[in-house]
């Protein structure tokens, strides 16, 4: 009863969404090219493809629904126009160099997945580990420092961390639910702070873009001094103040080693426990491996297990070297190049579809050479893995659409809008910038696009309001500043790590298998309260309690109180004990 009471709510809540979309044009404040007849409300889109997902538990459709709306938007509701820039959207992400080397990596990363598992490599690679790792803790825990460990770039992670680790939390009965939480919450989070990453580079990047505006203004006379400090140096700085990511990756560890669960997610592992049940019934896993390749393997001859990791340990090295290679001034002599300067310009999506196709001949060989198939076997398997992964592709084809609905009619800049308020005490930037961001990037999908968006603003107005409200003290300045950095990342990686619509979200349930409505229905609790937690943070900030030394440890106790109270009050309104049992 429950479940319909919500379903009719979203329902109610996407009409109003519907009729709100046709007020007459009060939009003065948007860009000139965003102002669109009958249309003033830009949220429309996300909101609805996040409704609908939710209240149907279909994605495709609700994606479809919020780009078709957006390209009807800005056509004015001409069904013509709208179809037109329906089509445009998606030829055009689906032709974009980026988007083509990840959907095409996709295919291939099925491909090698395909062999694997029908050579049997998976299956003697679960038992080998399960071996070592005997409870359903102690698979989550390596799964977890896994993730942490696989800290270059957040793609790489969703792919190594759950291909790798799902046979053996299968066998341990670990819900795929809890799984695809782990590989999200170290994917994005764990990328963000990390010092040597793929998106080092970009958010440096827009650090550095915020300094030379500013300078550029007190050349001209219009604000008295500008930061003297490299972006790279500010960005450390800002990491203390990156409470969203911090406290995620907290939250993963003190899930996974009390077992103390709430929200779906503790049905989810109680399910997976006691009836050894990894997916609920009707599940609808982004890679159904046993649906499409079978229960067992295959090949007359089991591969070893030593297939499946020197096929993850080929996949590792030949994505960081890609990384290299395409971060290097000259990739003839990419060596030259110190890597961690490579890093910051690498192409990341080029990289991966260099480390699958390599991962994929190395498998090819092996299972050939060493006669586990035919070579008609071998190619009939590798068609049915890349069939693996057209249901994720579609999705993550839809996903980038919306992202190109939510630029077109300014979706971000309507919440900007929103946040900024005249007269604004400088103290209070950090929470604005953060409620804005979380916003932007959980209704778009995307954090690099809100970091996009956002950075640009709050630099220039935390150090702005420094030097006009307190003239005499340029440290506020620099503090504002760095604070208001850290807001911008973290709430940037807030709906990366938790929208139904975030790229990183869809991967995170591809490679973990996982239903992604249950992935994002069981994670979002998380997610929110290790984002509550830094609203409070940014609000002692603005109180005037600055120091992250005192900040962060507050931090980490709230987390820990409202993990064990929301625990006890959600088992015993579901009528559940408080602790999953380590199984076996």
């Amino acid at each position: 009863m429950n479940r319909k009471i919500f379903k009719l709510a979203i329902v109610l809540l996407v009409i109003v969404i519907a009729l709100i979309a046709f007020v007459p044009p009060q939009a003065d404040f948007m860009p000139e090219e965003k102002r669109f007849p009958y249309v003033t409300f830009p949220l429309l889109p996300p909101l609805l493809a996040i409704a609908l997902a939710m209240a149907t538990g279909e994605i495709i459709p609700a994606l479809f629904a919020g780009v078709w709306v957006g390209a009807l938007m800005i056509a004015g509701y001409n069904p013509v126009g709208g179809t037109i820039q329906l089509i445009d959207w998606y030829i055009e992400n689906a032709t974009d160099s980026w988007n083509a080397a990840i959907l095409l990596y996709d295919f291939v990363l099925g491909a090698f997945m395909g062999l694997l598992y029908t050579s049997g490599a998976v299956h003697s690679a679960a038992r080998a580990i399960s071996s070592r790792i005997r409870s359903a803790r102690g698979a989550s825990t390596a799964a977890s420092l896994l993730g942490v460990a696989v800290f270059f770039d957040d793609y790489g992670n969703t792919v190594i961390v759950g291909n790798s680790m799902r046979p053996v939390s299968d066998k341990l009965r670990v819900s795929r639910e809890l799984l695809s939480y782990i590989v999200d919450s170290t994917a994005a989070p764990v990328a963000g702070i990390a010092l040597v990453s793929s998106w080092i580079g970009y958010e440096v990047g827009l650090i550095r873009d915020s300094i030379v505006t500013l300078s550029e203004e007190a050349k001209a006379g219009l604000i008295s001094v500008a930061p003297e400090y490299e972006a790279y140096y500010m960005w450390l700085n800002a990491v203390p103040y990156h409470f969203y990511s911090i406290l995620a990756i907290i939250m993963v560890f003190l899930v996974v080693l009390t077992r103390r669960h709430y929200g779906p997610m503790l049905q989810a592992e109680w399910r997976a426990v006691r009836e050894g049940k990894v997916v609920r019934d009707g599940a609808t896993p982004l890679l159904p491996t046993e649906e499409v390749l079978g229960a067992e393997p295959t090949s007359k001859k089991q591969a070893s297990g030593w297939l499946f990791a020197i096929a993850m340990i080929v996949l590792v090295l030949v994505t960081l070297l890609g990384l290299w290679a395409t971060g290097a001034e000259e990739l003839s002599r990419f060596w030259e190049t110190p890597f961690t300067d490579a890093l910051m310009n690498a192409d990341t999506a080029k990289a991966l579809f260099w480390a699958g196709m390599a991962t994929y001949f190395v498998t090819f060989a092996w299972v050939l050479l060493g006669r586990l198939m035919s070579f008609s076997e071998v190619m009939k398997q590798t068609v049915r893995g890349m069939y693996l992964m057209v249901l994720p592709n579609t999705i993550l084809l839809h996903a980038w659409c919306i992202k190109s609905a939510t630029d077109a009619v300014g979706t971000a800049e309507y919440v900007i809008h929103g946040a900024v308020v005249a007269g604004l005490s400088v103290f209070l930037v950090p929470l604005i910038i953060y409620l804005a961001s979380m916003f932007i990037s959980f209704t778009t999908g995307t954090s690099w696009g809100t970091f996009g968006v956002m950075m640009p603003i709050a630099v220039p107005m935390a150090w702005k309001l420094a030097l006009i409200q307190y003239p005499d003290n340029l440290g506020i300045a620099y503090l504002m500043a760095f604070a208001s950095i850290g807001a911008v990342f973290g709430g940037g990686i807030f709906g990366d790590h938790c929208s139904p619509i975030s790229d990183t979200t869809i991967m995170s349930s591809m490679f973990s298998a996982s239903d992604h409505i249950d992935h994002v229905s069981t994670q979002l609790p998380y997610a929110l309260t290790a984002g509550f937690v830094g609203i409070i943070l940014y609000a002692l900030l603005a109180a005037g309690i600055t120091s992250p030394l005192v900040l962060l440890p507050a931090g980490i106790i709230l987390l820990v109180v409202l993990h064990r109270v929301l625990n006890i009050i959600y088992s015993r309104r579901v009528k559940l004990p408080p602790v999953v049992p380590n199984y076996p």
